[in-house]
């Protein structure tokens, strides 16, 4: 017999897309839901690596270059990246998904 809506509780629930334990965040691609993405311009880069350091994520790496990028599959479009990128260089915009996917589609 199944149980009626008011009657299901958490412990019915199947385990789904959880972070269950340090670390097994890399299993998923948690960046899906992402609202903004930053875009980083290389030209404007002093390649100091606070985008790095304060990323909650750590979803940023660098380059062979020296340069930083941030991976998209698990990057949550905090901007903390962008606000910690120095004033001077200002080489991290955070855009919105829907005007990134617009533009790229012009």
């Amino acid at each position: 017999m199944t149980k009626r809506e008011n009657e299901i509780t958490w412990k019915d629930l199947e385990i789904g897309c959880i972070v269950t334990e340090p670390g097994n965040a890399r299993q998923y691609r948690t960046g899906d839901w992402r609202s903004e993405r930053p875009i980083f311009d290389k030209s404007k880069c002093t390649k100091c690596g606070l985008c790095y350091i304060f990323c909650p994520e750590g979803c940023i790496e660098q380059t062979e270059d020296g340069y930083f990028e941030a991976n998209l599959f698990y990057c949550k479009g905090c901007g903390i990246c962008a606000r910690e990128c120095p004033p001077k260089a200002q080489a991290i915009t955070m855009v919105e998904e829907e005007e990134w996917w617009q533009k790229g589609k012009e």
